[in-house]
Parts: structure tokens; C-alpha cells; sequence
């Protein structure tokens, strides 16, 4: 994690580039690490965990991506982890790995564009670190049958790399031609995209994966299988090294190397153990330097039983001691457990001079801040950035606002056709014209082709209105109810679309920004329609705005 200032330039040089994108705006806010802490979250992409939403779609993706990677630098990130090569197969241009099914549906079947490449881009102009997170060993998460697998699939045309365990398929860590076919995947990455580093999961050998009968978990097998995991764990290192000493190669194994009852030097813990469950001998990486950071799961909450966090925090603190290995705890927010309490456990990880930052598990929950996890990160990277100044680069234009002076607004509820569906909304009314909320729109049209999302950008104090997306829901939605009559207040809050700024009439009302549904619908070109025999509004997908 020492290329800031470098992306700090090009983050500059990048927002000047494409001033009218949607790509500058995060670039405008971008910041340099506070204490060189590390930011990250891990982005999954097998079974479209956390990106993408669609299939077939290379704009949509696209727009899906940049939507993502502007929320999260919102929160104060600095990194992206993003898994390119999820089941052997790739996100990216590759002559060893199929595209991935992920994209479109069918392995190896040619997404369009290079989904890679465009997100490394738009990392990049954002000053942000781009970190190309690989499962070497997964081919499947589950079936057996080779020939579900693309043509070109390496598995399938090497059978004989295979291990097959839980009605899934794996190559088989011991084979030395996988080993070389691993390594030869990365080299590819690395010779060809600009990224930061290459980043392993804890997936190895397959979980509990059985030993021979009659062997032990510290006997021949157990012991020769961690030698194979090393040798690979070796030779990527070496391989990276030879080809750009900047890249970085960095490890999430799990956050139990071994228990103090199956070794003294292990942590005083009762969970289960990375040594013997996936063969994946950490301690050995970093000892050897052959990793330059490593991610250790730590995903328990204080005072766990089993697993204490801070237990294992000091652990890791203390293997990495005198080593040139930077340490970053990974935090399991997909638990509500840890989720809850995520600013006790960063600030527990500030009391050890090793842990230089932090992986969030995972983007869906950062989010829909769950329990609150994304506010209270937000308002603890603000705190530590307090003294940190942005880089500033002008808008090409200010968007404007057409409306001034308070108004009286008055409540009801609406009930909108929506492609003859009736949905229910809050909705003021101010000056004769009806108000909606934009998200209330925005969650409406989440299934339909109008689809748009919203992020709000404290930094620039704008709302930014991405087509194409659907609605990311946020975890604070309420129930439709009709509210009181109240005092509006013209909005100061900027408008972009797409990336371009836009002019339209809005009022805040109880910390909400409404907007002219007619306005909206000018924004993303949908039909609006007025019965004036029931009285009501309607929204029509199927066709564009019409004045």
C-alpha cells in the first residue's frame, strides 16, 4: 500500500480527463490515506453476491460498478478487493481462464467489453487501490459434470488436475501442473492490468477435505498437502516480483491459524484452525515473506467464547512483529454481531502498532448499513480525515436550482399506476404540484426498464440519480403513511444524472429531498399519464417523456 501519491496524481489528471462522467465525481473528493490506513471491501462476484445485478448488459454493468464504487468511497474507502476469477473462470481477457458465467450467463462466452480493465479505470480516477481477488483452486460450487463447463475451461481439458469433494470440483493443489497453471493465471494478470495487488482468499484445499486412512492431521499427508499450498503460495510470490516488484500479493486466510491446545504458539482460542481445515499455513507465509500483507478473517465479535476478537487481533499483531508484512483485519459485517459493534473493534484494532487498516465482508452490507455499520464507519473515517484536505478539482458546471423561499407543503397519499400496477406513496403538495420522494420513485421502477438508483454524496452535498440500476434498498425505508402538513424548505442539494448535472425544483421536508414527478420523469424518460375521471397519476415505463 505504497502507491498514493501515484494514484493521487492520476486521480487529478483522471478527473480533468473526463470532466462530463459520472467517473469524475468521486475523483473530485478523493483523499490520500489518513495514517496510510488501509480501506477496503472485499467484492463478491460468484453467485453475484455483491455485483453484478445483470447479465448480458455491458452498460448496465458498467453503470452498476461505478454506482458501487462511488458509495463506498462516500463511506471513506480506499480500496476495492474484486473477485475476477471466481470458479476458474475470468473477468478479464484471458487465454488460460473462460469468461466468467457471471457476465452473461454462459462461460466463456465474451461479456462485450473487458469488465476488468473498465473497473480498474474507474478505481483509479478515484484515487482508489484496485485489488485482484482470486479463488485459485475453485472450479465449481457445486456439480461434477465437466461438461457444463465452456469448451476452452482448463478442467476440461485437463481431467486429470481435478479433485472432486462435496459434489463440487476443485484442482488438485499436489498436481505441479496446476501449481504452474495458478501461477500462469496471475503472471497473465499482472503483465497485462494495472492492478495493485493479487489477493487470495482462504479457500485451499477444500474444507475438512479427508485424509488417507490411517493418517493423522499432523502425518505425511496433512503435512505434505500444506507443502503443496506453500509451494504455490512461493512461487506466486516470486512470479510477481519478477514482473512488478509495486504489486502487491496478499492473503485473507482464516483468522485461526491454530489453537494454544494444538500448539503453544497459537491463540487462545477454541475455533476452527486454517492449519489442519484447509491445509493453509499462514504463519509459514509470513514468516517467509512471501506475502506483503496478509487479511486474517477475524469475523467474531468481543468476548466470543470460541474466538475473542481481540484475542486474535493481538495474535496477528504480534506474528507480523519484526516482519515487512503489513497486517489488515478482515471484518465479518455480514454478522449482525459485528456489524453492531464494528467502531468498538476499529478502535481495539488502533491499540496495535501492526494493524495498519481494515477488509469489510462484505459490500451488500456495508451497503444496507447493517445495523448501522456503513453510518458508523462513515462518521469514524470523517473523524480520523478531519485534518486530511481533499483534492479539489472544479465542476465543468454548478448544477442549479430553480425554487427559493419556504412554501407550505401538504401531506396525503398517492396511489400510482405504474404499468397498471398500483403502488402506494407519500407524496406533498406544494403550490398545486404533487411532490415525491426520489427514492420512492426510484424503488417503485426497480423491476421495470425505467430502473434508476440513488447515492447520495456527502462530500459534494448531491444527490446523484444512475440509470440503467436498480434501487439499492438501504435499510431505513419506512411503511407508507401519510404525513402532516408541514414547512418546505427549497433543497440546496446538487442534481447530477449520469454523471451530468442537472436543474430541477426541490424541497426538503423532514430531511428528505422531493422532487416534481414530472421533473423525474423528464430525468429518465418515462411516461406520465393523468386519469382525470379517478383522479389519478400514472406511470408508464413502456414509453419516454413527453412535455
Amino acid at each position: 500500500m505504497k502507491k498514493w501519491m501515484k494514484r493521487l496524481t492520476a486521480a487529478v489528471l483522471g478527473a480533468v480527463l473526463v470532466m462530463g462522467s459520472l467517473g469524475s465525481l468521486a475523483a473530485y473528493g478523493a483523499t490520500p490515506k489518513a495514517d496510510d490506513d488501509m480501506r477496503a471491501v472485499w467484492i463478491s462476484t460468484v453467485y453475484s453476491a455483491d455485483y453484478p445485478s445483470t447479465q448480458n448488459n455491458a452498460e448496465a454493468q458498467k453503470a452498476e460498478f461505478i454506482q458501487k464504487l462511488d458509495q463506498a468511497q462516500a463511506l471513506g474507502l480506499n480500496t476495492v478487493v474484486v473477485q475476477i476469477r471466481p470458479k476458474g473462470d475470468a473477468f478479464y481477457e484471458s487465454d488460460l481462464n473462460p469468461w466468467s458465467a457471471v457476465l452473461t450467463g454462459t462461460q466463456g462466452k465474451d461479456p462485450g467489453y473487458d469488465p476488468m480493465e473498465f473497473m480498474i479505470e474507474e478505481t483509479h480516477k478515484r484515487g482508489m487501490e484496485f485489488h485482484a481477488w482470486m479463488n485459485p483452486y475453485r472450479i465449481t460450487t457445486s456439480g461434477v459434470d465437466l461438461s457444463a463447463l465452456s469448451a476452452d475451461n482448463m478442467a476440461r481439458q485437463h481431467p486429470d488436475w481435478i479433485l472432486t469433494y462435496n459434489n463440487a470440483m476443485y484442482y488438485n493443489p499436489a498436481k505441479e501442473e496446476v501449481k504452474q497453471y495458478i501461477t500462469d493465471t496471475v503472471a497473465e494478470v499482472v503483465e497485462n492490468y494495472d492492478v495493485d495487488a493479487i489477493h487470495f482468499d482462504d479457500y485451499f484445499y477444500p474444507s475438512n477435505y479427508p485424509l488417507p486412512e490411517g493418517e493423522g492431521r499432523e502425518g505425511s499427508a496433512a503435512n505434505e498437502r500444506r507443502e503443496h499450498v506453500n509451494d504455490l503460495i512461493e512461487m506466486v510470490s516470486k512470479r510477481i516480483k519478477s514482473i512488478d516488484s509495486s504489486v502487491e500479493f496478499g492473503i485473507s486466510p482464516m483468522g485461526i491459524w491454530k489453537n494454544s491446545s494444538s500448539d503453544p504458539a497459537g491463540s487462545a482460542t477454541k475455533g476452527s484452525e486454517g492449519y489442519y481445515t484447509v491445509y493453509g499455513d499462514a504463519k509459514e507465509w509470513v514468516e517467509k515473506g512471501w506475502v506483503d500483507y496478509i487479511v486474517p478473517q477475524i469475523y467474531w465479535e468481543t468476548g466470543n467464547n470460541a474466538a475473542d476478537y481481540e484475542t486474535l487481533v493481538k495474535w496477528w499483531n504480534d506474528l507480523v512483529e519484526g516482519t515487512d508484512v503489513d497486517l489488515y483485519i478482515g471484518q465479518g459485517i455480514y454478522k449482525d454481531s459485528v456489524a453492531s459493534e464494528i467502531v468498538k473493534e476499529m478502535q481495539i484494532n488502533e491499540k496495535y502498532k501492526n494493524v495498519d487498516g481494515s477488509f469489510f465482508f462484505s459490500l451488500r452490507d456495508l451497503l444496507n448499513d447493517r445495523q448501522g455499520c456503513a453510518t458508523a464507519l462513515k462518521s469514524y473515517y470523517a473523524e480520523k480525515d478531519a485534518d486530511t484536505p481533499a483534492v479539489s478539482v472544479p465542476d465543468k458546471q454548478e448544477p442549479s436550482q430553480t425554487n427559493t423561499g419556504k412554501k407550505t407543503a401538504y401531506a396525503g397519499r398517492a396511489n400510482l399506476q405504474i404499468d397498471g400496477k398500483t403502488v402506494e406513496m407519500e407524496v406533498y403538495t406544494i403550490d398545486d404540484y404533487s411532490y415525491f420522494k426520489l427514492r420512492d420513485i426510484a424503488k417503485a421502477l426497480t423491476a421495470t426498464d425505467k430502473k434508476f438508483d440513488t447515492v447520495w454524496v456527502e462530500a459534494d452535498q448531491a444527490i446523484h440519480l444512475q440509470t440503467g440500476i436498480p434501487y439499492t434498498i438501504n435499510g431505513t425505508e419506512t411503511a407508507v403513511k401519510q404525513g402532516s402538513d408541514t414547512t418546505a424548505t427549497p433543497s440546496t442539494a446538487k442534481l447530477y444524472v449520469d454523471g451530468d448535472p442537472q436543474s430541477a425544483t426541490a424541497y426538503t421536508i423532514h430531511d428528505y429531498t422531493y422532487y416534481k414527478l414530472r421533473d423525474i420523469a423528464k430525468l429518465v424518460d418515462f411516461g406520465v399519464t393523468w386519469d382525470e375521471s379517478t383522479a389519478t397519476i400514472g406511470i408508464d415505463t413502456t414509453t419516454g417523456y413527453k412535455a
